[in-house]
């Protein structure tokens, strides 16, 4: 479902335009339908006040907690399961945030991320989307919203963006607060730089290696690292906000000397920051984890070179929670 679709729901049960703005303002923050300061008696026409439950009882079921997973580190990932059965996972991230889905599955097969083994299943609708924000945000506050769980953004970016445009008016979420993740589509570069709500943007690197990003992301778009981050820097100079370069740290595979120069002389003077994020383990994969000492020394060396670079850990990795897995773990026959 779209949030296009739950307008012209509201709109068919007599909501003019300050009675639509209430009902998504008031879903999308997880505030009853009763909150606010005039009451609903007056304020709501009475076809719209009859239609209300029903609209409700469907918005909440565009998502649904099938369970969760706690972990040591504050992060709580969500199994969420949508109207038509089928399932994606949300975390609720430290320090207030949420990172949700945009696809179900996801077709650029990143050769150590669990979602992609299967291929995209479906695309998400803006107002599951916002429903996933929704659902966290009943659980806890949310006061970031992170596209970096399943499918690339980047390939339902119309619902993507219109769920931003959402979060970041009648959601009250700070536009830098908004981050949408990509392994380098050409449409994010070309669309966001017009949209009235301009997120933040998260950059898959992974390598400095044209070949190897290849081998890694194998149905990412065909642009070297170095264009990557001309595009991106470009992007957080015009918006001001500084891109985040992702890099899952895979042992004797990126995690090398030789990538550790390569990014010094790549992001040297970028408007930016690398994230290191070491791998996390997935049942059947051949990928490693380097050690905590390998990946500070890699902080501290960037860090001794001018590149701000943090090291953060995958959130639920005590769980064996990375992307995907709660998903894949649920699909599993269970024995009689």
């Amino acid at each position: 479902m779209r949030i296009e679709d739950v307008k012209q729901r509201l709109r068919a049960a007599g909501a003019g335009p300050g009675h639509e703005s209430r009902v998504l303002r008031l879903w999308s923050q997880a505030l009853p339908q009763t909150s606010g300061k005039r009451r609903v008696d007056d304020f709501l026409p009475q076809s719209l006040r009859r239609a209300l439950p029903a609209i409700e009882t469907e918005l909440a079921g565009l998502a649904r907690l099938v369970c969760t997973h706690q972990s040591a580190d504050g992060s709580e990932r969500l199994l969420v399961r949508l109207a038509d059965g089928q399932t994606v996972e949300s975390v609720l991230l430290p320090r207030d945030g949420v990172c949700i889905s945009s696809q179900v599955g996801c077709a650029v097969g990143c050769v150590f991320c669990m979602t992609g083994r299967d291929g995209l299943v479906r695309h998400l609708g803006s107002a599951e989307m916002v429903a996933q924000v929704a659902l966290a945000r009943a659980r806890r506050p949310v006061k970031k919203v992170v596209f970096m769980g399943m499918g690339e953004p980047a390939h339902n970016l119309e619902n993507v963006l219109d769920a931003i445009e959402l979060l970041g008016t009648a959601g009250n979420i700070a536009h830098k607060n908004l981050v949408l993740s990509t392994v380098g589509d050409p449409r994010v570069f070309e669309h966001l730089p017009q949209c009235a709500v301009k997120p933040a943007l998260a950059l898959s690197l992974h390598t400095t290696k044209r070949e190897l990003r290849q081998q890694l992301l194998p149905r990412a778009p065909r642009m070297s690292p170095e264009e990557l981050v001309e595009r991106g820097e470009a992007y957080a100079r015009a918006t001001g906000y500084p891109i985040q370069y992702q890099w899952t740290l895979l042992e004797g595979i990126n995690d090398g000397d030789d990538e550790v120069e390569a990014i010094a002389h790549l992001l040297c003077g970028k408007y930016g920051v690398l994230n290191m994020i070491p791998y996390n383990k997935v049942e059947g994969l051949h990928f490693r984890r380097p050690t905590w000492e390998r990946a500070a020394h890699i902080a501290r060396t960037l860090h001794a070179r001018g590149i701000l670079t943090k090291v953060r850990q995958s959130a639920g990795q005590d769980v064996d929670g990375g992307c995907g897995q709660l998903r894949a773990r649920a699909a599993e026959p269970r024995a009689e």
